[in-house]
């Protein structure tokens, strides 16, 4: 299992091998809440014949875990967006990339989002999955902040070996059902979250000043950044994803950087991983023969 150390954390990542397209950036993918980078495989799968692809689990996710960290006083800033960022940048600083677009999941699309504000040399353009936001409703989210630390808190370590409970996890936040194999993964995850990962980035995302930040980001990025959403998605609506990309240039010239698919919840990358490696493929070739010509 490869590990490498990241500001003092053990972090798991996968690099596929170089491609014979030398000047084609690296796709750099991060995962959402609760989640981890075995998700992105199925893309990765598709792409990385064309695009070399690192995946990796954030930190406290998946098995981005420092079992002999002694335990700490808790401060949600530790697992604020920019401090995920900040991850993301050593990362790529210790693997030597110098050019890179970011694909991101709901949270991890946030993420993006930050990095490529503090590491505009390095990241060459922005794609979010069920990512959006930017508008703070204080019941709403005081409501899902209770029933997420609700969630982490409670959660039972027993969870995994519970029959049929990968059947139900392959239907939660979904269209259609996913592949039990992923309703599995996706209880793995939930269980292996470290708690103060799972409640620090849940908490810091999610404040007022949190949410309102992000459009100042989206704002200020020079790069071209795309989101992707699901058109049934009851976690991420289509419509906060498109409230946060009007704050972008491409929307304010053309509102050409929103996709919508069809029949698709809020973790599209299984759901409809064709059409989402079509999309990609169909943008960073565009942007790639773009920045050819100039």
């Amino acid at each position: 299992m490869p590990i490498i150390d990241i500001l003092g954390f053990p972090h798991f990542y996968e690099l596929t091998p170089p491609v014979a397209q030398k000047t084609n950036p690296i796709l750099v993918f991060i995962h959402g809440w609760l989640l981890g980078c075995n998700y992105w495989r199925p893309l990765v799968e598709e792409l990385s014949d064309t695009y070399q692809c690192l995946i990796y689990d954030l930190r406290g996710f998946g098995d981005s875990q420092n079992q002999a960290q002694p335990s700490q006083e808790f401060d949600s800033d530790n697992y604020s967006l920019v401090s995920y960022a900040q991850d993301i940048q050593s990362l790529l600083e210790k693997l030597d990339i110098e050019q890179a677009w970011l694909i991101g999941h709901s949270l991890g699309g946030s993420i993006a989002l930050w990095e490529a504000k503090i590491n505009p040399q390095v990241i060459k353009g922005v794609i979010c999955l069920n990512t959006g936001g930017g508008i703070y409703l204080e019941e709403e989210f005081e409501r899902f902040r209770s029933l997420g630390t609700k969630l982490v808190e409670k959660r039972p370590r027993w969870l995994a070996d519970c029959p049929l409970i990968d059947l139900l996890f392959s239907y939660i936040m979904v269209t259609r059902p996913l592949e039990r194999r992923w309703g599995k993964q996706r209880v793995i995850d939930f269980v292996k979250a470290d708690t103060q990962a799972a409640l620090g980035s849940l908490l810091s995302s999610t404040t007022e000043s949190e949410v309102h930040k992000l459009p100042i980001v989206v704002s200020g990025l020079s790069q071209p950044v795309y989101f992707i959403a699901g058109e049934r998605d009851i976690v991420m609506e289509t419509k906060y994803v498109r409230h946060l990309a009007s704050f972008h240039w491409l929307f304010k010239d053309c509102g050409c950087n929103v996709i919508e698919i069809a029949n698709c919840g809020h973790i599209a990358m299984l759901e409809q991983s064709e059409i989402v490696k079509s999309h990609i493929q169909q943008l960073l070739e565009k942007h790639i023969a773009s920045a050819s010509l100039s």
